[in-house]
Parts: C-alpha cells; sequence; structure tokens
C-alpha cells in the first residue's frame, strides 16, 4: 500500500468517528499539511465519500450522508461487535427492525474474515434470548430522537400520558435510555421549564423544533439512574412495604436498580418499598432477590403470593 492510499484510508476512518473535524485538527493527526489534506478530501470525493467542507477561520469537514453508504472502516472489535448487536436486534423491542437487522448481518457476514466469522458464531450459539414483549417503538423515531440529542436540537413530538391525556411537547432533549424492554427519553420540558421523562412508544411525529440549546446538568449521575429513580417514585395503584432477610449494602451491590427505596433496619434485614400498577409484577420483582422476606402492605400483594404460592406448588407435585 502507497503512502497516500494508506493516508487517505487513516482519514477516512477519522472523517466517520466524528461528526465534524476542522482542517488543522486532521493535518496534526496525519502529520501533513492542510494543503494536503485538501488535495486527499478531493480524492475522497472523487471515490464517491460525500465529504463537505466549511469556511472561515474554523472551518472543517464533515462526512455526509449521501445517497449510497460508502463503504466503512471497521476495526476487529468494532465489527465483532456490530455482527453481535444486529443478532441481538433481531429479537429486541423495536418495531420492524428483525428482518432488517437480519439483512444487514447476512452482508455483514459475507465480508467478515473468517476468524472474526468464527468469534461472532460462538459467542452466538452460547447465547440465548427472549423474544420482546410489551409494547414496541418506531426505529424511525428512536433515530430522529437520537440525532437530535446528539445535535443538541429542540425536539417536537406528540405525546400520550398514562392516563391518555395528549398534548403536544417541545423538549430539549438530553439521551435515550433503554430499561429492560422499554425506551426512555430524558429531556428538559421547554414549557413546563423541568426535567421529564418520556416512554418512547407512547411518542409520536417526532421532529425538529428549530433551534439549538446549551446542554444542561442533568440531576443525577447517569441518564439510566435518573430514569430508574423517576419510574420508581412515580405513582402506581400498589405501594408495596416488605422486610427482605439480607443486609442492606448486598442487595444494592448485587441490584443496581431496585425499583425502589432500601432501608436498612438491622444488620440482617432491611425494609423494601416499591410500587407498580400490577400485583404480578410487584411478586416477580420481590421474589426475583432471591431472599426470604415478609410482605406487610398491600393486602393484595399478600393475596397475590398466597395464590401464586398455591400455583407453584401444584407444578411442583406434578
Amino acid at each position: 500500500m502507497t503512502e497516500t492510499a494508506g493516508r487517505l484510508l487513516e482519514l477516512l476512518s477519522l472523517l466517520q468517528t466524528r461528526r465534524d473535524w476542522p482542517g488543522n485538527d486532521l493535518a496534526q493527526r496525519l502529520h501533513v499539511s492542510s494543503r494536503t489534506i485538501r488535495r486527499d478530501i478531493e480524492r475522497l470525493r472523487e471515490l464517491g465519500y460525500p465529504v463537505e467542507a466549511s469556511t472561515g477561520p474554523a472551518g472543517g469537514y464533515r462526512l455526509h450522508a449521501g445517497t449510497a453508504m460508502p463503504p466503512l472502516l471497521l476495526d476487529d472489535g468494532e465489527a465483532v461487535a456490530i455482527a453481535v448487536g444486529l443478532r441481538t436486534a433481531a429479537g429486541a423491542s423495536v418495531a420492524g427492525i428483525e428482518e432488517t437487522s437480519i439483512r444487514a448481518l447476512v452482508k455483514l457476514e459475507q465480508v467478515l474474515p473468517a476468524h472474526l466469522r468464527r468469534r461472532v458464531n460462538a459467542l452466538q450459539s452460547v447465547t440465548a434470548t427472549l423474544p420482546a414483549s410489551g409494547p414496541t417503538v418506531d426505529p424511525e423515531a428512536l433515530t430522529a430522537i437520537a440525532g437530535a440529542c446528539r445535535d443538541r436540537e429542540c425536539l417536537r413530538f406528540d405525546y400520550r400520558a398514562r392516563d391518555e391525556t395528549k398534548t403536544r411537547r417541545l423538549v430539549e432533549p438530553h439521551a435515550l435510555v433503554n430499561l429492560g424492554r422499554r425506551w426512555y427519553l430524558v429531556a428538559w420540558d421547554c414549557d413546563r421549564q423541568a426535567w421529564r421523562t418520556f416512554r418512547v412508544d407512547r411518542l409520536q411525529r417526532p421532529a425538529a423544533g428549530g433551534a439549538r440549546f446549551r446542554p444542561r446538568t442533568l440531576p443525577g449521575k447517569d441518564p439510566a439512574a435518573y430514569v430508574a429513580a423517576n419510574l420508581s417514585g412515580a405513582p402506581a395503584r400498589y405501594n408495596a412495604r416488605v422486610t427482605l432477610h439480607a443486609p442492606a449494602t448486598q442487595l444494592t451491590e448485587r441490584f443496581r436498580h431496585m425499583w425502589g427505596t432500601v432501608e436498612a433496619i438491622d444488620e440482617r434485614t432491611c425494609e423494601y418499598r416499591t410500587s407498580d400498577d400490577s400485583l404480578d409484577w410487584l411478586a416477580m420483582r420481590v421474589g426475583m432477590l432471591g431472599v426470604e422476606f415478609e410482605v406487610h402492605e398491600p393486602p393484595e400483594l399478600v393475596e397475590r403470593f398466597l395464590a401464586l404460592g398455591a400455583r407453584f406448588a401444584r407444578a411442583g407435585t406434578g
């Protein structure tokens, strides 16, 4: 490979890793002059790569999406990550993405080197996934929201609340969060002047709001923790209070999201408070903690555990 060809590949790889690149930064990375960068950009354009240029003192370059996607440069780790991600997406909670993921995976595996194909197949052969259940989201909505988060651009959409109330929202999107089988948008609500969490499956017609914004500081250590805290604090039909026979620190170390609060009673027990609209989900949530417990409230949850216990006992005796 000639020096120029190698430099073009490295330049293309850099353009694919960031949205915008100042010309001086590219020149420093490749240890060449700005004039050489301009010539290399012209060579990429001749090869069909749609590279846009911006003028001015802070001028730079951007690899623009064209009518056809040019070849991507992937290292071994990136190729394996994409292949595994496509296999996982075939059973994800994104509507209509299963067939598309399989088609893309077939194309990728045709060009994977043999040693990478073996790595992907080995991982897939020992991995089992459950099919998606519950609400699904529109992949176009996800990409529109993700683009607005990346570009720090306001977003408008129709939203159906929990009580079926429909509103039109204008937000500053911060991040997308996937918890379990559901997707959430964390955003600053411009009309209510407060942080809000929106379920993406209840969101319709997302569109750019036409204005950029300066990012705000999220009140929490990360978006996922913020969504989990919001969900645990949201009003629900049933509020459970349970004594768990395990140290509070042991449980919080084992489970990152407890969907409620845990407070130590003594060195061996703690009190767990959680809520949900479904008694079955509450029972499963407590039971999956894997420790002994006593349910204090609500009485409906005690009755549900008795019914579930009888059902499980019948199953166990054949």
